[in-house]
């Protein structure tokens, strides 16, 4: 079954920030095996100088590699073993720039990642940090665990979710890109089906929000469109429009974050 893949993207800064620290970037492109789909979030750290550097620096990687490196990886079949540590490098490699340069200039600058590929039938994710990916078919479905304080004391049963929700570390990082020390992404996959929705968000733009309304703006108004190209491209134009609505509502709720989301739609 050949699957095509529709895309939206936004960011924001938000009503307090006066730089906007996220980077995203969304490619679609036809290959032999239908079209492939690499979303890339990354949101460069708040309360660090420059994070917007850092940010940027990984997403260009993974757009240089996506244009270089994923057509041969492709052409040999996809191995998930070869993509994962092609991508370990990669990340290792933006780890040590990142923090190179940071140490030349005297200050302290990271981000975190969530990147997804979308080929032939199936999804991969790469994780580090607190950005999410979330997949929408009947229901929403969480696809990342975050690399904070809050998360790993909830998975020890120390601390509940609601108690994490309003607990004031919900932001201390576990690991993030660019400080130099270690980083052990997280690598996810799985399949797709015609009708699936997969959003990528930052912190900013889920923090006001429940996993109901995201489900409910991204998802449930697209899920019966049978789409040919003029529909993708109106649909297109409606995805991008709904996760305005959802940026909008966020800084309305007071959200003082950079707010950010990728949204792909499978048909």
């Amino acid at each position: 079954m050949e699957f095509h893949c529709t895309a939206a993207a936004q960011t924001d800064k938000g009503i307090t920030k006066s730089v906007n620290q996220d980077s995203l970037t969304v490619k679609v492109a036809g290959t032999l095996y239908g079209e492939a789909a690499l979303a890339v979030l990354c949101d460069g750290m708040g309360g660090l100088e420059q994070g917007e550097v850092a940010s940027g620096v990984v997403v260009r990687a993974f757009e240089q590699w996506f244009l270089k490196d994923f057509p041969p990886l492709l052409s040999r079949g996809m191995p998930s073993r070869a993509l994962a540590g092609a991508w370990k490098d990669m990340i290792d490699d933006c780890n040590l720039r990142i923090y190179d340069y940071s140490s030349k200039r005297g200050t302290t600058m990271g981000t975190t990642l969530t990147a997804m590929l979308i080929c032939d039938g199936s999804y991969y994710i790469a994780h580090v940090g607190d950005c999410r990916a979330y997949q929408m078919d009947s229901a929403i479905t969480r696809l990342t665990q975050d690399h904070t304080y809050t998360e790993r004391e909830v998975a020890l049963g120390h601390m509940t979710p609601e108690q994490a929700l309003n607990d004031s570390r919900r932001n201390v990082l576990l690991q993030c890109i660019g400080l130099g020390k270690p980083v052990e992404p997280d690598f996810v996959s799985g399949r797709i089906k015609q009708g699936d929705s997969y959003l990528l968000c930052s912190d900013g733009f889920r923090h006001e929000l429940s996993e109901e309304e995201i489900f409910t703006y991204c998802h449930c108004h697209l899920c019966d469109l049978d789409w040919n190209a003029q529909e993708r491209q109106e649909n297109a134009r409606r995805m991008n429009a709904r996760l305005r609505e959802l940026i909008e509502l966020n800084k309305q709720r007071m959200e003082r974050d950079n707010i950010s989301a990728v949204l792909i739609k499978i048909s």
